[in-house]
C-alpha cells in the first residue's frame, strides 16, 4: 500500500474505532511499518491526538531508526511499536500494523484478574482470530521496561510454537498487530468483545476443551 493510501487507512481505522467506542478522548495510537519500496520507516498517530479526528497529512513520519522526519510529534509509544515489529516479524514476517487502545473491558479484566493471560479459550473465534493474550505487568506509560517485556513475551510464545498477535498492558490496555490496519482492527475487535462477554458472565467460565481446540487447529490453523 502506497504511503498516501496508508495515511488514509490509518485515519479511517482510527475514526471507526472512535465512533464505536473502542477508543476515547486522546487514548490509543496506530502505527504502520512502511515497505522499503515506499521509503521504509514508520507512520504513527501523533501524541495526544484523538483517533476519531486524525488528519492524514499530520501523521508523524519516522525513518527506519525511529527518528522523526515529518508531521506532528510522534506518539511516545513508537519505541514499543518498533520492538513489537522487530519481535513479531520473526514469526509473522508480514506484520505491518500495531494498534494500541485503552479498551474498557480489556482494561477492566486486568484490574479484576491476576493471571498470566487475559482470557481463557472460551469461544472458537477468539481462539482462531486472536489466540493467547499475555498480560504485561504495570509500568508507567512509555516506560522502556514495557518494550523489553513485550518483546520478551513475543519471543517466548513464538519459540514455543504459539505466536501471539496481542498483549495487554495491565491498567492500560491491549496492543495488537497484524499485516494491515484493517486486520489489526479486526483482531482488536474480537479481543475486546470476548473480554466484554467475560464481564457479562456471572457464573464460572467454561473454556473449550483441548479436543475442541485441537479441532480448530486442524480445521482452521488456529495457533493456540
Amino acid at each position: 500500500m502506497k504511503e498516501a493510501k496508508t495515511r488514509e487507512e490509518i485515519c479511517r481505522v482510527g475514526r471507526s474505532l472512535f465512533d464505536r467506542g473502542y477508543v476515547h478522548a486522546t487514548a490509543g495510537n496506530i502505527s504502520v511499518r512502511l515497505d522499503d519500496a515506499d521509503g521504509g520507516g514508520y507512520l504513527i498517530t501523533p501524541t495526544d491526538a484523538c483517533l476519531g479526528f486524525l488528519d492524514p497529512a499530520r501523521l508523524a513520519r519516522l525513518n527506519g531508526e525511529g527518528r522523526q522526519i515529518a508531521g506532528d510529534t510522534a506518539s511516545k509509544t513508537i519505541a514499543l511499536h518498533m520492538r513489537i515489529y522487530d519481535a513479531a516479524r520473526k514469526f509473522d514476517p508480514n506484520t505491518s500494523c500495531v494498534i494500541h487502545t485503552h479498551s474498557t473491558h480489556c482494561v477492566a479484566l486486568t484490574l479484576q484478574r491476576n493471571a498470566p493471560e487475559l482470557l481463557p479459550p472460551i469461544t472458537p473465534y477468539f481462539v482462531m482470530k486472536v489466540g493467547h493474550v499475555p498480560v504485561i505487568a504495570y509500568h508507567r506509560p512509555g516506560a522502556i521496561a514495557v518494550a523489553d517485556a513485550v518483546a520478551q513475551i513475543i519471543e517466548q510464545y513464538g519459540a514455543a510454537g504459539s505466536p501471539v498477535r496481542a498483549v495487554v498492558l495491565e491498567r492500560l490496555g491491549p496492543n495488537v498487530w497484524h499485516e494491515t490496519p484493517a486486520a489489526a482492527m479486526a483482531t482488536l475487535e474480537e479481543l475486546e468483545e470476548t473480554a466484554r462477554l467475560v464481564a457479562l458472565i456471572r457464573t464460572p467460565l467454561s473454556p473449550l476443551t483441548e479436543t475442541e481446540i485441537d479441532e480448530l487447529r486442524t480445521t482452521f490453523g488456529a495457533r493456540w
